[in-house]
């Protein structure tokens, strides 16, 4: 049987919006997906949803659809997405609309039950798995439209339909849930925000979105259509592998998937297999995203130049608790001056001021008119980058489970006919499993020892971290995580025993008062690191500088630290990882 060719072409609300026409008409495929929700995008369906009950999906699909749905059926390109968000029987209901106006006959089939009444929440939406999606297009659907389903389920969906894989080809699920979740994040796979950006063919100014080649086995093949820029290379693919995972054990509602199986190897340019992919039952409990409206917040900034920037900031901090009061204020002094420095940009501190409240009007133009009105009254040289505004509205997240039982996953057919979906009828009781987990986040098994003292034996030379090692980091709610891998197989055998839990407190002193677990994936040549709470609650409550924790990879390997003199940095030849 053939491989099952899925391309990508989106992996977030907002990602770029010729993306789905450019894999159209880029080359052959079988299906093409489209990833657009996450937890911060739940959040804003939810508000959407609030203004306007007909609302709840993400509205770009259907502006990105518009121009090319007659492609995709004259092609004979099933077409999969999880835009449905919040409500996948309205934007079913707006394809149709939209196809009739076209003049276009399209099989339209979703997927719901995800939503859960919690009368205390803004949206809950259990994390669906595959066999819906499957379903639907067993049943001759040309589009499918699912609402909160794990992200990977887009690619096992159609696999599952093609192959007729059952709930117990757990090999096959897992290989195909590795295959979901390289390309769910669309340009990320193929060299977008790739720690050596600089050797990309194109130096990363355009990467093409990804495709992978499913096999009956559940290995595949990652690539991209010809002649489209960045790059498919193990390293690549070993980056995307490590975007907000945990530990070897990669939770889903279908399956957990060994991720220290997995085994990448060069199968031509532009061209990376995956193989090797072992799966065992999934969990018997399914996560339960959470969202609610925390309050509002508001946020000034002050520039700081010169001289006693310590001191100016005390004053700031005093004057504003003063006029507003102490509660739910928040200081963040940036030290981005340098000394003696040659112009006013150079010498500047920011300092970014904070409040976040249950209160729209304190939050609001009473937080910020105080700040403007210390421009003439507060320490020599004030003033802000930002203007006096109102507050808006944060959300807050929350991870839950619910039994898999207990959820009514249900596939709408082509016709109407409602499919109910039973839940897998073997789950692992194990004691990871019984972890509260994260789909998206594997759950953390004891993290393994740390291998070595950290020291090398030989000499050494001072010099950036990423000269040797790559590294990925992301978001899952109110925790990070970074997987940091070694170019080459010496590299790794000086990084697993270098890169300690204590190490990385040293080099990201935010990470020290936290819990934070340490996992190996030797067959990536890489470790993992999850921090627990670095995001509070959130991406939508946070006020961190980097709220998605997207920058810390590279702030970690950009720390200056004692190398090995005989690791050589540069570009190592493409190989295969074990």
């Amino acid at each position: 049987m053939n491989a099952l060719r899925v391309g990508n072409a989106s992996g977030f609300y907002g990602d770029r919006l010729s993306a789905w026409r450019e894999m159209l008409d880029g080359g052959a495929l079988d299906v093409l997906t489209g990833d657009y929700l996450a937890e911060l995008t739940m959040l804003i369906l939810g508000r959407d949803r609030l203004r306007d009950p007909a609302l709840g999906y993400a509205k770009t699909f259907l502006h990105q659809l518009e121009g090319c749905l007659g492609t995709a059926l004259d092609g004979g390109v099933k077409l999969v997405t999880n835009a449905g968000g919040l409500n996948p029987a309205g934007l079913a209901a707006a394809i149709t609309a939209l196809a009739d106006r076209l003049g276009l006959r399209v099989r339209i089939g979703y997927v719901e039950g995800d939503a859960l009444a919690r009368p205390d929440a803004l949206t809950a939406n259990a994390y669906l798995g595959a066999f819906g999606i499957a379903a639907c297009l067993d049943a001759g659907a040309d589009v499918v439209v699912t609402g909160r389903v794990t992200d990977a389920s887009l690619a096992v969906g159609p696999a599952i339909a093609r192959f007729g894989w059952g709930r117990d080809d757990l090999d096959a699920l897992a290989g195909a849930t590795v295959a979901g979740h390289l390309i769910e994040c669309g340009a990320q796979v193929t060299g977008g925000n790739f720690s050596f950006f600089t050797e990309l063919p194109d130096g990363g100014h355009r990467p093409g979105f990804p495709i992978t080649e499913i096999h009956p086995d559940g290995s595949s093949v990652l690539t991209k259509h010809p002649g489209t820029g960045g790059a498919v290379t193990a390293e690549t693919v070993t980056a995307q592998l490590l975007y907000e995972v945990g530990g070897p054990a990669y939770l889903g509602p279908d399956v957990v998937t060994r991720l220290d199986t997995v085994r990448l190897s060069p199968d031509g340019p532009d061209r990376v297999r995956v193989s090797g992919v072992r799966g065992t039952p999934p969990p018997p409990a399914l996560k339960v995203g959470v969202n609610n409206l925390g309050g509002f917040r508001n946020s000034m900034t002050f520039v700081l130049c010169g001289l006693d920037i310590p001191a100016k900031a005390a004053l700031v901090r005093a004057q504003l608790e003063e006029a507003v009061g102490k509660e739910g204020l928040e200081f963040v002094l940036a030290r981005t001056d340098h000394p003696d420095a040659a112009d006013t940009e150079a010498a500047s501190a920011l300092l970014h001021v904070h409040l976040r409240d249950r209160d729209r009007a304190r939050a609001g133009r009473a937080f910020s008119a105080a700040a403007v009105e210390l421009a003439l009254a507060s320490y020599p040289g004030c003033t802000l980058t930002t203007l006096p505004g109102e507050a808006a509205p944060y959300g807050v997240f929350a991870a839950d489970t619910v039994p898999q039982d207990a959820v009514a996953h249900v596939a709408v057919l082509p016709d109407g006919v409602r499919v109910p979906i039973a839940p897998p009828p073997r789950t692992t009781t194990t004691p990871e499993a019984a972890q509260p987990h994260r789909y998206g986040t594997p759950a953390m098994p004891a993290p393994g020892p740390d291998t070595g003292d950290g020291r090398s034996a030989g000499p050494t030379r001072r010099a950036a971290l990423g000269e040797l090692v790559g590294a990925r980091s992301g978001d899952k709610g109110g925790d990070a995580n970074v997987g940091v891998w070694a170019r080459t197989d010496a590299t790794w055998v000086w990084l697993r025993g270098w890169l300690t839990v204590e190490r990385l407190a040293e080099l990201l002193p935010e990470t020290a008062p936290l819990t934070v677990e340490r996992y190996e994936l030797p067959n990536l040549r890489a470790v993992n690191f999850v921090i627990r709470g670095l995001l509070g609650a959130g991406v939508a409550a946070s006020t961190r500088f980097d709220p998605q924790a997207k920058a810390l990879g590279e702030l970690l390997r950009s720390r200056v630290v004692d190398l090995p003199a005989d690791l050589p940095a540069g570009q190592p030849v493409e190989e295969g990882l074990r």
